[in-house]
């Protein structure tokens, strides 16, 4: 079985950030990742509040750091992690078992749903959760957008670029996007909103989403949804301790279980940001760093 000094699990920016510091620390570090490198910020259409781009959209910068990653020759596995055995330090992957000294886990976090009847069976025939994914699908059509955050209205903007009507169904009366967002928004005529609904049903017909019908009983007619009502961490394989999910942490990102860290969105906190993410990766691989050397 093969052992490495530290094991990433997740490739976001939180998950290459540590790799990167420590890698350049000459620590022997593997990251496992089942998924595209970047995770959830390949979703991103457009970035304008992180340091050094005054706007960027999200696959160029993954795509910049994970060049500067494999610019350090990181070993990187693309496995799913399937179990983890926390206090014998082992990973278990789709065709791997690895074990470790450190772990750091980074694994963000996936696209809440609406859990209603038949979503899982419309995804990809109506339903997505990805504009800068599936948005060209829909070119010319009329779609909807759940939500009323940030990323909620920045998938109408990136949408209404590319299909002939955008409607956006929030469940409040008032968006709690940044104004900046919202006064966006609004230069975009082919974007309407229905505030204070929620959908309730999926009507189908040829084994597609053929319309929504919302809780005032009206039907509205689509091409299609693109549901972003915000997301629910990636942690149900970490026997570590939780709050709602999120991983519970130390000021150091300390688990409660000896030699396992977790950083980004997996973790509870109060801001989920690029920045913040980045930060506590920096602040994990030095700590482990400096445990290393001084073994």
């Amino acid at each position: 079985m093969k052992k490495y000094d530290v094991i990433i699990i997740g490739s976001g920016v939180a998950g290459m950030t540590a790799a990167i510091y420590l890698k350049r620390a000459g620590i022997n570090t593997l990251i496992i990742e089942g998924d595209t490198p970047g995770g959830q910020l390949n979703r991103a259409s457009s970035i304008k509040n992180y340091p050094g781009f005054k706007e960027i959209d999200g696959p160029t910068l993954a795509y910049n750091i994970y060049e500067q990653l494999n610019s350090y020759n990181i070993d990187y596995l693309y496995e799913k992690v399937t179990e983890t055995d926390l206090e014998n330090q082992i990973i278990t992957t789709t065709n791997n078992k690895i074990t470790y000294n450190y772990l750091i886990i980074a694994t963000g976090r996936i696209p809440r749903k609406l859990n209603l009847d038949n979503e899982d069976k419309l995804i990809g025939h109506g339903i997505s959760y990805c504009a800068l994914c599936d948005g060209n699908l829909y070119k010319d059509k009329k779609i909807i957008v759940i939500g009323g955050g940030n990323s909620a209205l920045q998938e109408a903007i990136h949408l209404s670029k590319i299909c002939k009507e955008v409607t956006i169904i929030h469940r409040k009366d008032t968006f709690k996007a940044e104004r900046e967002t919202i006064e966006d928004l609004e230069n975009y005529k082919n974007i309407k909103v229905i505030y204070n609904t929620n959908v309730i049903r999926y009507n189908i017909m040829n084994d597609k989403l053929y319309s929504v019908t919302l809780d005032n009983n009206k039907e509205v007619k689509t091409d299609g949804i693109f549901i972003s009502i915000g997301y629910n961490p990636s942690t149900d394989i970490f026997k570590v301790s939780k709050e709602n999910g999120y991983i519970i942490v130390n000021k150091n990102y300390e688990t409660n279980i000896k030699n396992v860290y977790a950083c980004g969105d997996v973790i509870k906190k109060d801001t989920y940001q690029l920045t913040t993410s980045t930060g506590e990766a920096t602040n994990v691989a030095n700590h482990i760093i400096n445990k290393i050397n001084k073994e």
